[in-house]
Formats: C-alpha cells, sequence, structure tokens
C-alpha cells in the first residue's frame, strides 16, 4: 500500500535473501520501526509480542520461519527433524489464528519434498513468497466482492455517505495488501463513494485508534475514532449503515473468531438491524472445527496489557498504569460470534451467507 508516496507492505525479505523484516507494529502511529527477523526465536517472538499482528500476516510470517528454520538447519544432525520441532514451535506461537498452522504446514510439505539444504531453503523461501502473494491477491478479491454491497448501500441513499463500522484493524498492515475488512473500504474510496469508517479503539492494545486510523488517515478515508462501546449507540440513531469485520478463525459452517468485543458489535448490529459482514480469505477458514464457541481455542494474553495504556508523550511512546496497582486483570483477546449473528462473509470467491452450506457451495473442494 501506500504510506507518504513509498510502496510499503508489513512484510518483507531483505536483500540478503535471508533476513525477515516486519513493520514493528506496536510503534505505530507514532514511530515507523522496522525490526530484522533471522531466527525462528526471533519469529516466535515477533508473533507473540505483536510486531506482527492479523491473521493473514501472522500465516506469512510463520511460513518465513519455515525458511529461517531450514537456514538454521544446515549444520544440525538431522535437517528434516530439526525444521520439524522448529515448524512445532512457530505454530504454537499463537493459539486463535488458523493461518498459522496453514502457513507453516504449507512451507513445511515443500521443505519435505526438497532433496538438499539449499533446495530445501529455496523452497521454503519461494513458498512463503507465493503465499504472500496469494494472500495479497486474496485480498484485493475481497475488495472487488465488498465494494458492491457498500456501492448498493450507496445507491439506496442516493449517494449519501455511506457510514461503515470496523473492530480491530484487519487492514493492510494484518494482511500483505488492501487487508480483509478495509479492502472493500478502500476499493469503494477508490470509485469514488462517499464512505465514513467509524474506527473502534479495541482495547487493551487499540488496534482501532493505533492501526486502523492511521492507515485510513494515510489513503484520505474520511473516519472517527470511537470508544469500544459506542457503536451500539450510533447504531439506534441510524449513523451506521454496515458493520464489516476481519477474523482470526471461522469454522466452516459460520462460527467466527475475532478480536474480543466484536460479539457485542453483531448482538447490537442485530438488534437495530444492520447488516453485519465477517471479511477474511479462504485460508482463514477452519475446516475441521463446527462448533466455534466450544471448539476454538481463546488466547489469553498477559494482563498487563489491560493494566497499562501505551501513548505519546513529550515526544516519547510511554506506558501508563490505568486500574489500581494492585487490582488483578484478564485479558482475553477474542471472542466467537455465533453465525446467526453474520450477514455474511465477503471471500476472494465471492460472498456468502454463514452456513455450511453456502461457504462450501464457494469451496467445494473443502467438502
Amino acid at each position: 500500500m501506500n504510506v507518504d508516496g513509498k510502496q510499503v507492505r508489513p512484510i518483507w525479505l531483505g536483500e540478503d535473501g535471508v533476513t525477515v523484516k516486519v513493520i514493528d507494529q506496536r510503534q505505530l502511529p507514532h514511530c515507523f520501526v522496522v525490526a530484522d527477523l533471522i531466527t525462528v526465536d526471533q519469529v516466535i517472538e515477533a508473533i507473540q509480542e505483536m510486531f506482527v499482528r492479523g491473521a493473514p500476516l501472522i500465516g506469512v510470517t510463520g511460513a518465513y520461519g519455515v525458511m529461517l528454520a531450514a537456514i538454521a538447519a544446515q549444520t544440525t544432525a538431522d535437517p528434516l527433524k530439526t525444521i520439524q520441532a522448529e515448524c512445532d514451535r512457530i505454530r504454537a506461537a499463537r493459539p486463535t489464528a488458523v493461518n498459522l498452522a496453514w502457513g507453516v504446514d504449507r512451507v513445511f510439505q515443500r521443505v519435505l519434498a526438497a532433496g538438499s539444504d539449499a533446495e530445501r531453503i529455496e523452497a521454503a523461501r519461494s513458498e512463503a513468497a507465493a503465499i504472500a502473494e496469494l494472500e495479497a491477491e486474496n485480498c484485493r478479491l475481497i475488495g472487488e466482492h465488498g465494494a458492491r454491497l457498500i456501492q448498493a448501500i450507496s445507491h439506496g441513499k442516493r449517494g449519501d455517505t455511506v457510514n461503515i463500522l470496523t473492530h480491530c484493524n484487519a487492514g493492510w498492515l494484518a494482511c500483505i495488501e488492501y487487508g480483509t475488512a478495509t479492502a472493500p473500504i478502500y476499493e469503494a474510496h477508490h470509485r469514488g463513494i462517499d464512505v465514513h469508517v467509524w474506527v473502534d479503539e479495541t482495547r487493551p492494545l487499540n488496534q482501532g485508534a493505533r492501526l486502523t486510523a492511521w492507515e485510513m488517515g494515510k489513503h484520505g478515508v474520511p473516519h472517527t475514532v470511537i470508544t469500544d462501546n459506542a457503536g451500539g449507540h450510533l447504531m439506534q440513531h441510524g449513523r451506521v449503515d454496515m458493520v464489516i469485520v476481519g477474523t482470526d478463525r471461522s469454522t466452516h459452517t459460520g462460527d467466527v473468531a475475532n478480536k474480543i468485543g466484536t460479539y457485542l458489535k453483531a448482538l447490537a448490529a442485530r438488534d437495530n438491524g444492520i447488516p453485519f459482514y465477517v471479511a477474511l480469505p479462504s485460508s482463514t477458514f477452519d475446516w475441521a472445527m463446527t462448533d466455534g464457541v466450544k471448539e476454538i481455542p481463546i488466547e489469553e494474553r498477559n494482563p498487563d496489557e489491560v493494566r497499562y495504556i501505551q501513548g505519546l508523550a513529550g515526544g516519547k511512546l510511554v506506558k501508563v498504569l490505568v486500574p489500581p496497582e494492585a487490582s488483578p486483570a484478564a485479558d482475553f483477546a477474542f471472542d466467537v460470534t455465533p453465525a446467526r449473528l453474520v450477514t455474511g462473509f465477503i471471500t476472494e470467491r465471492g460472498i456468502c451467507g454463514a452456513s455450511r452450506t453456502e461457504i462450501h457451495q464457494l469451496f467445494p473442494e473443502h467438502d
């Protein structure tokens, strides 16, 4: 995507072909910092500490992690066994986003088919790059399909502003290009449709206020940052036309795991008759799980993410304690929205309802 006149992605391979470079998203929007990943340990740290975040981007980062594992394994007695062990560690870095295991497994299968150390490294490198390009193209297509929904609302409003509510950051920072939930917004904006985005702050790490707002601003998309709990009020007063969110894992029966607070937005949307769409590439579907509420693992993170808030003060990034120091906190990273509350999925192959039947009609190879 274009940032201040430069084409930027959240992950890319350095000129040496062995250094994985990522935007350290913890520093945004106030500092633009690039981190170098040259070991599997650094890849795991980047995923766990959220240098990188968002299901598609985590998947690509994990894919490049297999390449780094193959490079390091050259000096071991059993390279394939070493790579497999490192793949297991990468998969376990974060439990909710299914793209991580998908990306790792896809690259590992290519590695298994290679004969020498050099061939394994090149196979991993090329497959990771292919996954990145695939996800970028999938997000572009999501944008095209989703923009039709926005355009239809615009026509119904005789060209008046289409107000879209988002939650967390499902933008290009969470993917490779375009984003998932933001892809239709960018495409609609590109087509000249009058759009405005309500940006949930998304506590505790404020990915909406920090990252989505930064993206929208860089691309000139009108937007307003709101508190997480303002969405229902706006819906009640007719100030939201549709909700589009991303997802970290969705079952093939239509249940959706996304950033904590998504379920509440879906409830408010249903109560007010507002369409609630989930945008995702097919890599984010879990083709085995059927009951998202019972089966999807929900990551619990460090409670200090709830207790402290980060911001800019005196030109420096600082963390400030909010609750009493002795008060315990809990940090549930995701919740699950049942299929019954989802209007539809926006995928690279088109739009479908949140049911096993309609999802498998789009992706019959997974029947």
